[in-house]
């Protein structure tokens, strides 16, 4: 077998041999073959010496070693011997010998025991032959890599065998120019953008060079069983200005494939208030959409997904996880806890959550539109409601007289009235806490009892038409008296109808009239009792009357006040309460 085909059997790395790796392989062949046949030539020379040598005798003497010629005067004559020029052919040439005399025979040594050593000798230089032949063909092959990468030698997925530096660069330079980068998104089929639409180009970086200078040529016998594979950067140069061109120009940047994202919300659902989470939207943020796309473009990836990049797309800016929309959320539910049951006597009137929650706004979607100027509005209107329904200061009642008759009055003095300003702060607190209570509104005034007659059975009658009064306590009469009242015939002395509470009571005291421009009093009249009621008017001892009750008021009544014999107001002046309800009626 050549020293060619026994090249062909060392493997040569991965893949399929291409015509650089078998160019290669022919020349260290080649070079091989070249000095084998050199080789061989000399032995053969070799032998032709040794064969003729054999024809001579063997007396056991060794020419070179155990004569010499010292005799003196002898000079031995002789001929120049020409030495052929030795050629690289393997055939035998013929041998010339010096020739001796007479005395050169008688002096010839055997040759036996130089025979034996001559064969030694020739398997040793045959043996060195053999490997200078090798370390020829070891050293040309390493001259051979001194500037190309070794057998099994990849670079970035590319078979660079048997490769210079430049030829490794133009391959990756072929790689770069089929470049193209596939850009997904939310919503649209997937587009390709091609390495020609930008200007993409390859830029070397000097890593490959650097590379191959690493490499250690007489190594060169390690590619064939060892593969190396490396990662250099592709530098590219690429046009950016044409690139933001080509996002511009996606679908997904058309304004007709976008739609805006939705904020989260909180919504009424399921009996129950929840956060309805923000909508993705396919909005594209163009600005960062181009900078993802510019720096995979940088890196030669082949694709790019915008719709897992998030800050690709417009965003909503109320998450489910906002802060604000949690404490809505809370609060909301807050509303729907809530539960205030109102007290009015024997009646009640519950405010709970599915109430409060029609007073929240929500838009088309179901959305919360948290505006707590149009709650409170809300707050005030069912505590103005509940004023309207259950306040009786200002109404008029239906009263059943002691003398049998039924009578009709009204009073803006006397009788329940909630406090709507102080009541619409307390609910408002209440609701937003979710709190779950059974309570009187606040009131700013206060009747005796509840009910369509909030007069109770504690009151006092004055009866103006039959000028007659009654005390009831607890519905029993404790007290009545004759009396005289206002002054019929002028309309401004007469007593008022109506229901009234006691200002206060003073013993004694001085009643007076209008005060005059001259600094006096139209009248001055010391009394024991004083007990006012309604303005200037009130019950009063009346010493200077002689008679009390009748028809006496339409002609001789007082100026408005309820004129009382001195003992009866004295009996009156002692168990009057403030909180007594007086009804003046006609």
């Amino acid at each position: 077998m050549s020293n060619k085909e026994k090249r062909k059997d060392i493997p040569s790395g991965p893949g399929n041999e291409t015509k650089r790796q078998s160019d290669m392989e022919d020349k260290i062949n080649a070079a091989m073959d070249k000095i084998t046949v050199s080789l061989t030539d000399e032995v053969y020379d070799q032998e032709e010496y040794t064969q003729e040598d054999d024809d001579q005798p063997d007396d056991g003497y060794d020419l070179e070693e155990d004569y010499e010629y010292e005799e003196e005067g002898y000079e031995e004559e002789t001929e120049p011997v020409s030495v052929p020029r030795r050629s690289k052919s393997a055939r035998p040439q013929p041998v010339k010998y010096v020739p001796i005399d007479d005395i050169d025979e008688k002096l010839a040594i055997p040759f036996g025991k130089k025979k034996k050593h001559k064969g030694l000798k020739i398997a040793g230089i045959a043996a060195a032959m053999v490997i200078v032949a090798a370390g020829c063909a070891y050293g040309a092959a390493s001259y051979y890599y001194a500037d190309r990468f070794f057998q099994g030698t990849w670079i970035n997925g590319i078979n660079c065998s048997g490769m210079t530096a430049y030829e490794a660069e133009q391959a990756l330079a072929e790689k770069v120019q089929d470049y193209s980068i596939q850009v997904a998104s939310r919503e649209q089929e997937p587009q390709v953008i091609t390495g020609d639409q930008i200007s993409y180009q390859y830029l070397s970086t000097g890593e490959t060079l650097q590379l191959l200078k690493e490499q250690k040529p007489y190594e060169w016998i390690r590619g064939y069983y060892e593969q190396k594979s490396y990662t250099v950067s592709e530098k590219v140069f690429y046009d950016k200005t044409l690139l933001q061109q080509q996002v511009i120009a996606l679908n997904c940047a058309k304004a007709e494939n976008q739609t805006a994202p939705e904020n989260a919300y909180v919504a009424f659902k399921d009996n129950q208030f929840q956060i309805v989470p923000e909508t993705q939207g396919t909005q594209l943020n163009v600005k960062q959409a181009y900078r993802i796309l510019d720096e995979a473009v940088a890196e030669t990836q082949e694709s790019v997904d915008f719709g897992t990049t998030p800050e690709a797309y417009v965003s909503a800016s109320v998450t489910q996880n906002d802060p604000e929309l949690q404490s809505a959320l809370e609060a909301c539910n807050n509303y729907t806890k809530a539960s205030i049951t109102y007290t009015f006597g024997e009646q009640t009137t519950t405010l709970d959550g599915n109430t409060i929650k029609d007073w929240l706004q929500f838009d088309e979607k179901g959305q919360l539109l948290l505006d707590d100027n149009t709650f409170q509005q809300h707050i005030a209107d069912y505590v103005a409601q509940l004023a309207a329904t259950y306040n009786t200061v200002g109404t008029e009642r239906e009263f059943y007289t002691t003398s049998g008759r039924t009578v009709y009055v009204s009073s803006s003095v006397y009788g329940w009235a909630i406090d709507q300003a102080a009541e619409a702060a307390q609910l408002s607190q209440e609701i937003q806490s979710g709190t779950q209570t059974s309570r009187e509104p606040v009131y700013s005034q206060r009747a005796n009892s509840h009910g369509v007659n909030d007069l109770g059975n504690t009151y006092i009658e004055v009866d103006l038409s039959n000028q007659h009064m009654y005390y009831y306590q607890s519905g029993a009469l404790v007290f009545d008296s004759d009396f005289v009242s206002g002054n019929m015939s002028y309309a401004d002395r007469q007593t008022h109808s109506g229901i009234f509470t006691l200002y206060y009571k003073k013993s004694p005291d001085v009643l007076r009239g209008a005060k005059k421009p001259d600094g006096t009093y139209e009248y001055e009249e010391p009394v024991s009792y004083w007990m006012p009621f309604d303005g200037g008017i009130g019950f009063h001892d009346a010493p200077w009357r002689g008679e009390f009750g009748g028809d006496i008021y339409l002609t001789s009544g007082s100026h408005g006040c309820i004129n009382l014999p001195p003992d009866n107001a004295a009996v009156l002046y002692s168990m009057i309460d403030y909180n007594v309800p007086i009804i003046c009626f006609y």
